[in-house]
């Protein structure tokens, strides 16, 4: 944890905050906080700073709080994402907020199972700590944005124009040729669309072409979710940062 995230309504008037949860424990077990150490702190999608302990036990933190930086700018890239296995999407959430993703799509496809709706992952109070797991690896506090899509064709067709008007839209799929790695010119901010681990199929691609897709391939490996994701995700924030 190289920051500890708060939210905006456990901080009193006076800049103070009281944590008793795996928090408090992570500075005193991890941290090996004293009185007058400081930590550091953010505001969840808000401000980071600083939180100088001025009292502690073995089970509760009291920290006199202050901030000074801005939240770190978001990667430009939004994804959709076909959704994963349950097991798979679980430890998914986290790197991805790690790696600055904005916004997240989870939306159906041809070859998604139906009964991956019914996954608690899927509820904000669960999904929710993932995500925070990530900002605070990270050092970052911008949480993604996550949004459940049923039907895909609808999304794509009609959506796209209000939810990416500018930029670069993406679709991930394998080339069939292994030895080449299609990888597009790219002007954030980015939007990757990947297909389900069965992949994305032929009506599928179609439609993701008609409405200004570029394909991108890393070769005609096909890659589990969890792994294409990550990968892709790096390659293109590479990209932008040598643009």
């Amino acid at each position: 944890m190289n920051i500890i995230i708060l939210r905006q309504e456990e901080l009193t008037e006076d800049g103070r905050v009281f944590l008793s949860d795996r928090r408090a424990k992570h500075i005193v077990s991890v941290l090996r906080g004293k009185p007058g150490q400081s930590v550091r702190i953010g505001i969840l999608n808000g401000s980071i700073g600083t939180g100088v302990i001025d009292e502690i036990t073995t089970t509760v933190v009291n920290l006199n709080c202050s901030f000074n930086e801005s939240p770190r700018s978001s990667a430009g890239i939004d994804l959709i994402l076909a959704m994963p296995r349950p097991l798979v999407m679980k430890r998914l959430l986290a790197p991805l907020a790690s790696l600055g993703v904005r916004r997240i799509f989870l939306t159906n496809a041809a070859k998604v199972e139906r009964d991956y709706y019914g996954t608690h992952w899927l509820r904000t109070e669960h999904y929710e700590p993932l995500l925070i797991e990530g900002l605070e690896q990270t050092g970052d506090t911008r949480l993604p944005r996550v949004t459940i899509i049923r039907r895909l064709k609808p999304f794509v067709e009609d959506r796209m124009g209000e939810l990416f008007p500018s930029g670069t839209r993406i679709l991930a799929h394998p080339s069939r040729d292994d030895n080449t790695c299609d990888i597009p010119l790219c002007t954030a901010p980015i939007v990757l669309a990947l297909g389900p681990d069965g992949g994305w199929t032929p009506y599928e691609t179609d439609m993701f072409d008609r409405n200004g897709f570029v394909r991108m391939s890393l070769g005609s490996r096909t890659l589990r979710t969890d792994v294409a994701c990550i990968a892709l995700i790096s390659v293109l924030k590479h990209l932008m940062s040598v643009a």
